[in-house]
């Protein structure tokens, strides 16, 4: 049996980069919060108010996946020998499960609004601000899911496609608080709310999904397998066989075990040089991985 885990430079660079990213989702989601309630303040929109009331949860959720990345950062130790990555899945359920609350909160208010519809004061204004916050969260949260996926961060990546969320949120409200101004229609304005807070139920549920995924140890997708077998048969000597191949990620780490039969007369150390080849292969390609190769004599029985 040969295992190993890789710990460079390069990965210590790569955490430093997520925690700094998690660090500033803080701020731009609390200047983003500031600017969507004065949005609110000035105009009194009932759309505009659940927008603002759907950052509160992006303020909440960077907290959450800053946590979560501080934890899974830390190394392996007796109690948690496979490290600490799966921590960062937790906060992506815990961002699920406040996406849909906030989303129940908002039909509340539309439903409130629909019943009892008031003008919008000074929508001018409140749309200009409100654009504004949109604008910053349309570029962070496409910064957040490009480097999330580059740096295998699962708690990156969910709060990058939260932020992508609240810019559809936010767009559709624009919309319809201009289509308010502009048509007198009152009620129109909590019957947008409404229907975009259905679209943030099923980003929620979209982004549980996922996450439990990981949880439950999923395998890798079908193209990421395709290429650790590809890699595998260009590395492997010819009269090397292998089978159980095994895959699974944990956070930002991916697991990767199979079995390798090798001939009977083959010694340990052209064996254990065999295997080191393959890891080295994998690793180019899968830096972050824990890697398991159980060697067999060819013809053993499974």
């Amino acid at each position: 049996m040969k295992s190993g885990s890789d710990s460079s430079p390069k990965q210590a660079s790569a955490h430093a980069t997520i925690y700094r990213l998690a660090l500033a989702s803080i701020g731009v989601g609390m200047l983003v919060l500031g600017l969507k309630f004065l949005a609110w303040k000035l105009t009194g929109s009932v759309a505009l108010y659940s927008d603002a009331l759907e950052s509160i949860i992006n303020v909440a959720t960077a907290i959450a996946a800053f946590i979560a990345i501080r934890v899974s950062a830390m190394p392996a130790d007796d109690n948690h020998p496979y490290g600490h990555t799966k921590a960062e899945y937790f906060s992506a359920v815990l961002e699920g499960v406040l996406i849909i609350l906030a989303a129940l909160a908002i039909l509340r208010e539309a439903w409130r609004g629909f019943f009892a519809p008031e003008p919008i004061d000074a929508p001018a204004l409140g749309l200009a601000i409100s654009g504004a916050a949109t604008l910053i969260n349309l570029a962070w949260g496409a910064l957040l899911i490009r480097r999330g996926r580059r740096l295998r961060s699962p708690a990156l990546a969910a709060d990058g496609q939260h932020l992508m969320t609240d810019v559809w949120t936010s767009a559709g409200v624009i919309v319809g608080v201009a289509l308010v101004a502009l048509t007198g229609w009152t009620r129109l304005d909590p019957a947008i709310a409404a229907l975009v807070a259905l679209n943030i139920l099923w980003a929620g549920w979209k982004i549980m999904q996922a996450s439990v995924a990981g949880l439950m140890d999923a395998a890798l997708p079908p193209e990421d397998v395709a290429r650790i077998e590809a890699i595998i048969a260009a590395t492997r000597g010819p009269t090397n066989d292998v089978h159980e191949l095994r895959t699974r990620h944990a956070g930002r780490l991916t697991f990767i075990d199979f079995s390798l039969r090798v001939p009977g007369t083959m010694s340990v150390d052209d064996s254990h040089a065999v295997c080191d080849d393959l890891e080295d292969a994998l690793r180019r390609e899968f830096p972050e991985s824990s890697i398991t190769i159980h060697v067999e004599p060819r013809g053993h029985a499974d």
